[in-house]
């Protein structure tokens, strides 16, 4: 969300930049914003000098009733003045209904109003129009065929999606034996990575208010992902990014504990609402998976150096797995509307022979922390507006289909690279059970 100050004194930007996201639509709301802000300010001025007003009028009432105590002609004129003194109260009422309807329509076009995304965003209606920044690590398509990732997990008596159906539907899954060895040690060797990192480890709620949901996300966001839990403002969180913004809600950090860098694991839940066909066989989208995740609460000059930062560690990550991968920048039109700056990192499928998104790295400005009031106490006293980051660590299971397409071996086995290792208790291959 942007400042409505900016946007009073900016308009033109601020539609330009919906111009850049192919959000027509929204341009009338800038002019309705700008209206109902001005209706707003002009209530709370008349209602402040009425106050003022009232003030000296009931310290007037109270001489005048002195006065009337020895010459109660004077009551009349009591009278008068307390009569103004309702009106004034009357018109008080009036302000203050005015300013409440204006500022709730200013805060509900102010939601749906985008960020100012960075100059260096390309320009794009869709992830179509997405642009490759650079690969790392050599794409290989093997001399023999990849099965599908389902396939390979059978092998290893790995997964089970036929009684997942029936207990929970479709988009859910059991992994099994070796298979959720593997899933479990690349989560524990991300937490180990980022720790190393410096980052501070955390296991936060799995379930978050719904103040903290329309202060982490948009609305078109929320509706696609969040499910609500029945009888409660409860929503299961769809990434740990949104508890561990949300520790922020209403705090005043003292500037020199800034960056505050988290890293953080949790389960993850989303309806995957307009993903047609959630694959039935596969485990690529999926309503139920888990993740190590990575945020940042900075200064407003530092986010964009966090940004890099960020997105390398994701592009680190998956190369010690032997995993060759790829950055990807978002354009315009694919970023989310409060992020200023987003790129995906992409792993190379070699049975798809194609990269897929296992991982998006965003700088979403001051736009989190405004809505949640997330402030810095600076150096000089004044306070500020955070600036807050989240990228992906790894998130698993998809994850494990880059794992096992790029390390699976002509004889079926899979290797494990040596940072794994220690986790799957010195196993340096796993062999296939049929």
């Amino acid at each position: 969300m942007i400042d409505v100050k900016f946007l009073r004194e900016n308009p033109e930007i601020v539609k330009e930049n919906i111009r850049k996201k192919f959000q027509d639509v929204k341009l009338p709301l800038v002019d309705e914003v700008i209206e109902y802000d001005e209706k707003s300010r002009t209530a709370q001025g008349e209602a402040d000098q009425l106050r003022a007003e009232r003030k000296k009028l009931s310290k007037e009432i109270g001489k005048l009733m002195g006065q009337a105590k020895k010459d109660p002609s004077k009551m009349a004129l009591v009278d008068e003045v307390k009569a103004k003194v309702n009106q004034m109260a009357e018109r008080l009422e009036e302000l203050d209904a005015i300013k409440k309807e204006a500022d709730e329509i200013v805060l509900k076009d102010m939601m749906v109003i985008p960020n100012i995304i960075d100059p260096s965003v390309p320009i794009g209606p869709d992830d179509t129009h997405n642009v490759e920044i650079q690969k790392y690590g050599e794409p290989v398509v093997p001399d023999f065929d990849i099965p599908y990732h389902t396939d390979i997990m059978d092998t290893f008596d790995g997964i089970d999606l036929d009684s997942a159906g029936r207990v929970s539907g479709n988009g859910f899954y059991y992994l099994m034996g070796d298979i959720a060895r593997l899933h479990s040690a690349v989560l524990s060797y991300a937490r180990d990575f980022m720790i190393g990192k410096g980052f501070n480890y955390h296991i936060p709620p799995f379930m978050i208010r719904s103040a903290v949901v329309s202060g982490v996300m948009s609305f078109a966001e929320m509706d696609a992902m969040m499910y609500k839990i029945e009888g409660e403002d409860l929503y299961l969180i769809g990434t740990s990014e949104h508890s561990m913004i949300g520790k922020f809600i209403d705090q005043i950090i003292p500037e020199e504990k800034l960056p505050q860098t988290l890293t953080s694991y949790s389960p993850c839940f989303r309806k995957e609402k307009g993903a047609h066909g959630i694959e039935e066989r596969g485990v690529y989208r999926i309503h139920q998976f888990e993740k190590q995740e990575m945020i940042v609460v900075c200064k407003p000059e530092e986010s964009m150096e966090w940004y890099d930062k960020l997105w390398s560690y994701t592009v680190e990550i998956f190369r010690s797995m032997d995993i060759p991968v790829r950055t990807l920048e978002c354009c315009s039109g694919d970023l989310a509307d409060l992020k200023v700056k987003s790129c995906d990192v992409e792993a190379w499928s070699p049975r798809q022979k194609k990269y897929f998104e296992v991982g998006s790295c965003s700088n979403l400005g001051d736009a989190q922390a405004r809505r949640l009031k997330i402030r810095v106490n600076g150096a000089d006293g004044k306070k500020y507006l955070a600036h807050t980051l989240n990228n992906t660590v790894v998130a698993s299971p998809r994850m494990l289909i880059a794992f096992l397409e790029n390390n699976l071996q002509a004889d079926g086995s899979v290797k494990i690279p040596v940072v794994l290792r220690p986790y799957m208790g010195g196993m340096e291959v796993m062999m296939p059970k049929h």
